[in-house]
């Protein structure tokens, strides 16, 4: 959700690549709670953080805590580290699972529109 936030909303400043440490499917409540922002995911890939070791970013931001305590290390990049609640580990009755998917994304979504905006500025 990050990466399609800050490619969306700050994309002509920034290019985000997400990956995870044990890639999986997306999460079909992230998709459709991220269609429902008007960004699609459907055809959307997990992918691996090996893909991108050889890459050379200006900043790495880990999101869950899981990735903050595995991250591995990208040489000569500022790291950051932001928590937020896994979708994946949200239970419930779908109705419970969307609304709290939701939660995470809006909550993803306020900290990309001030983090970047506040960088945009300096």
């Amino acid at each position: 959700m990050a990466e399609a936030f800050l490619n969306n909303v700050y994309g002509d400043l920034y290019e985000a690549k997400s990956a995870g440490i044990t890639p999986t499917s997306i999460n079909p409540f992230v998709v459709k709670v991220m269609a429902e922002e008007g960004i699609d995911l459907s055809n959307t890939r997990s992918k691996d953080m090996e893909e991108f070791m050889e890459d050379n970013f200006d900043l790495v931001i880990t999101l869950c805590e899981d990735a903050k305590e595995n991250c591995p290390v990208f040489p000569g990049n500022e790291l950051e580290h932001h928590g937020f609640r896994d979708p994946s580990s949200v239970k419930g009755s779908e109705e419970e699972i969307l609304a709290s998917v939701r939660e995470i994304r809006d909550e993803i979504k306020e900290w990309i529109i001030k983090r970047f905006k506040e960088s945009c500025v300096a």
